[in-house]
């Protein structure tokens, strides 16, 4: 591809095309005439050597290549488009827009309280929360498309930048029991309570297979689930249990119905704060991440739990 062949209006082009999902609709939401953007993307294409765009009756769609080139293209624009606002918070008060990523058990707990936090100390960041499972969270890392993602970690990925906030072991949540239960919970007796785990992959699932399977043991799982608010919705209808760090537990909407008991053996999770490795955190990121890492320390000596 010719060094000065590819500007920035062909990734505008691009994006709007696919987001209106015709030429016609792109045409008017870019101002732009009709042949003059349907010569622009074969002008792409062809510089290219790749299909970027399905052209049918039903309208026109991405490519497998042209899936990979919209995420990367609408990367490039956001970064663009965040020039002007990463210089003047440089100069002063952080400013911009920064994505965060968040586990949903995290999310459940904290999202609404530390947004609000960043609506008050960073007046001029706007967060924009994206909440999921480890491999989306990394995913969307890897490929830009978040700034910082706050979950627990079972394996560091080489590439990405890590800043683990704190490292603690899992406990048993549930209704209040009617049996006697002390302060700990073996594995042995766990594996008879029923329990609402998360569906793999999950960091929290991965640490209790591996404890479970090192005692021979196969934990009752009535119920798989993909976010912790489903979790907590059959908890709180008393169907079952989940297990969580610890440091969440009293901020669990509904916590005042539950108990909390600890595995013994301990299990252990790390909670990190994740970003790319390969570029520098804008200042508006950087802040945002400085206060999470304050929120999180602040829980922790709430709930006097050691890191």
């Amino acid at each position: 591809m010719s060094a000065n062949f590819m500007q920035l209006r062909h990734l505008r082009y691009f994006l709007g095309i696919v987001d209106a999902g015709s030429f016609t609709g792109a045409a008017g939401m870019l101002h732009v005439a009709q042949p003059a953007l349907s010569q622009q993307m074969t002008a792409l294409e062809a510089e290219l050597g790749v299909a970027l765009l399905q052209r049918s009756q039903r309208g026109i769609r991405p490519t497998a290549a042209g899936e990979i080139f919209y995420r990367e293209a609408a990367s490039i624009i956001g970064q663009v488009e965040q020039l002007g606002r990463v210089v003047r918070s440089v100069a002063g008060e952080p400013e911009g827009l920064v994505r965060l990523g968040m586990s949903s058990g995290f999310a459940v707990c904290w999202a609404c309280e530390f947004m609000e936090a960043c609506r008050m100390i960073l007046p001029k960041v706007h967060l924009r929360l994206v909440t999921g499972d480890i491999l989306r969270m990394r995913s969307l890392i890897a490929s830009r498309a978040l700034d910082l993602c706050f979950l627990l970690e079972d394996e560091p990925i080489q590439g990405l930048t890590r800043q683990p906030l704190f490292h603690q072991p899992l406990s048993l949540v549930g209704p209040l029991f009617a049996e006697d239960i002390a302060h700990t919970i073996s594995l042995e007796r766990l594996a008879h309570f029923p329990l609402v785990l998360p569906t793999r992959p999950n960091t929290v699932r991965s640490a209790l297979d591996r404890a479970f399977q090192g005692v021979g043991l196969t934990p009752n799982c009535i119920a798989e689930v993909d976010t912790f608010a489903s979790a907590l919705s059959l908890v709180n209808a008393g169907i079952g249990n989940v297990i969580v760090p610890r440091i969440v537990f009293s901020d669990i909407p509904g916590h005042g119905r539950l108990r909390l008991i600890s595995i013994d053996p301990p299990i252990h999770v790390t909670a990190c704060l994740i970003s790319s490795g390969n570029t520098p955190l804008p200042f508006a990121a950087q802040a945002v991440g400085d206060l999470l890492a304050t929120h999180v320390d602040l829980a922790l000596q709430k709930n006097g739990t050691a890191t």
